[in-house]
């Protein structure tokens, strides 16, 4: 199921890249390259839960954007972002966390409303990445919890720890929105927050397994530049 909506979103997106791609018949468009930077708030999903807080990393990337005259255009991004979650522990002094890194491609219908100096935008689409390197920190032994005294294993799940990640391709939707400020007709900012909520799992999901869902979800907020072509 999850993997039929993410591939419909795709469709969609790259019928409107097709239909886009028609109009330049009819309406002049212009063509825009730029990146982008910020910070990324994260947490995975568990099921059954696990209490954390939003973890936070980096999000770091290039843009490509073909913008048709009518309020509607494209972008294509490759970033690298930082993702994982870190865990709560009330009433102790225990901390513990797990980074991913993933290189994201984003594929998003970008709408635009304004005038020559600033516009307004909604980004949304299919997007999919590839963890590339995982990492943990805790100040206790997560290997061997049950070792610990006073450890409260009894009253929470403590699994995840010891967890392999089984799914280093990870998909889902993002969705966004901005300001954009144009400096000159080359050349514009723009601020962003967008959400992403992956559909596929980060952990092994069968029956036998610890989680059923490990799903990751994530804020991020960035400033970026383009830079117009034509």
């Amino acid at each position: 199921m999850k993997m039929r909506t993410f591939t419909f979103l795709l469709s969609l997106v790259l019928y409107s890249w097709t239909q886009v791609a028609i109009a330049q018949n009819h309406y002049e468009g212009n063509i825009s390259v730029g990146g982008q930077a910020g910070a990324s708030f994260s947490r995975v999903n568990f099921s059954p839960s696990v209490p954390q807080s939003l973890q936070s990393g980096v999000v770091l990337g290039g843009a490509f954007r073909y913008v048709e005259e009518k309020h509607f255009g494209l972008i294509a991004e490759l970033n690298v972002e930082q993702r994982g979650w870190k865990e709560k522990f009330d009433g102790y002094d225990y901390a513990y966390q797990r980074r991913f890194t993933y290189i994201q491609l984003p594929v998003l219908t970008h709408v635009y409303f304004g005038n020559n100096k600033i516009h307004g935008f909604f980004n949304a689409g299919p997007e999919i990445g590839y963890m590339i390197t995982s990492s943990q920190k805790s100040n206790f032994d997560y290997s061997n919890v049950k070792a610990i005294d006073g450890f409260p294993s009894s009253n929470r799940n403590v699994d995840q720890y010891t967890l392999k990640v089984k799914n280093h391709l990870d998909y889902g939707i993002s969705a966004g929105l901005g300001l954009e400020w144009f400096q000159s007709l080359k050349q514009s900012f723009k601020l962003e927050g967008r959400f992403y909520y992956g559909l596929g799992d980060v952990f092994s999901n069968h029956k036998t397994d610890p989680f059923s869902a490990s799903n990751s979800m994530s804020v991020m907020v960035t400033l970026g530049y383009f830079y117009r072509l034509k």
